[in-house]
């Protein structure tokens, strides 16, 4: 691990004592578990904000082959 040093508000060091007291957990682990939470959370936007942005990229594409006579094709051949 390594050592941080952050600053909180008196409201802030206050309910988390509170929490760590109640909890029987450690301050510096509850502060691990919400930034695992945190990255956790950021991480899935940001994946989820690049699909968005990918889908469809290719729509408009007309170098591909059809694909849709292809699967008929492959359709047409593994049932026959």
């Amino acid at each position: 691990m390594v050592r941080t040093q952050i600053y909180l508000t008196e409201r802030q060091k206050a309910e988390l004592a509170a929490i760590s007291k109640a909890l029987g957990k450690k301050q510096s682990e509850l502060i691990r578990e919400a930034v695992d939470r945190l990255i956790e959370q950021v991480g899935r936007s940001r994946r989820e904000a690049v699909l968005k942005e990918a889908a469809g990229i290719w729509k408009d594409r007309a170098d591909f082959p059809d694909f849709k006579k292809i699967r008929a094709n492959w359709d047409r051949i593994s049932s026959g």
